[in-house]
């Protein structure tokens, strides 16, 4: 999961990046279509073409504003995005403590749950804990009987089902 958010985060650096870019593009153009009329002007000549570099100057000048206006709202989002990562990373963090502790899991239960939850297979936990992978299935055992489910699609349903529950009530 935290690649995933790893590779989001570039991502949109990159389309804010993109925005300021074209921002910065349409300012100097803007400069240049203002500065050849007024200088186009200050000689005498006014006709259709002046008249169009300064329509494409003052379009060029909303293009620059709208973007820049685009560019903060796009690093405000991803700044709420990132909080509200935050928030909920926390509360399934704190919710999982919370259902380890109602079971009264010991320490290695819990460990062994947290590896489940996270999608590890038997044997990798065992490999990680240092263990047979008889006492993994023992302990997971164990920790479905005092979550009640009997098994890890079970398991992992419970954080779910709370986290939706959570969602709706705030809704």
């Amino acid at each position: 999961m935290s690649k995933k958010v790893i590779q989001d985060t570039p991502r949109s650096d990159r389309h804010i990046m993109m925005v300021a870019a074209i921002v910065v593009v349409q300012a100097v153009a803007a400069i240049f279509f203002l500065a050849d009329a007024v200088v186009d002007v200050s000689s005498g000549e006014l006709g259709l073409h002046i008249i169009s570099e300064v329509i494409i100057a003052f379009a060029l000048i909303a293009g620059v504003v709208l973007g820049a206006w685009q560019a903060k709202r796009m690093i405000e989002q991803a700044r709420r995005d990132a909080e509200t990562l935050l928030v909920a990373r926390g509360a399934v963090a704190d919710l999982i403590g919370v259902r380890f502790q109602q079971w009264r899991l010991s320490e290695a239960e819990a460990e062994v749950a947290l590896f489940a939850l996270k999608g590890c297979e038997v044997e990798e936990i065992a490999k990680l804990r240092n263990v047979t992978e008889g006492t993994v299935r023992a302990q997971l055992t164990s920790v479905y009987s005092k979550s009640g489910v009997s098994s890890r699609h079970g398991l992992l349903g419970l954080f779910f089902e709370d986290l939706i529950e959570e969602g709706i009530n705030k809704g």
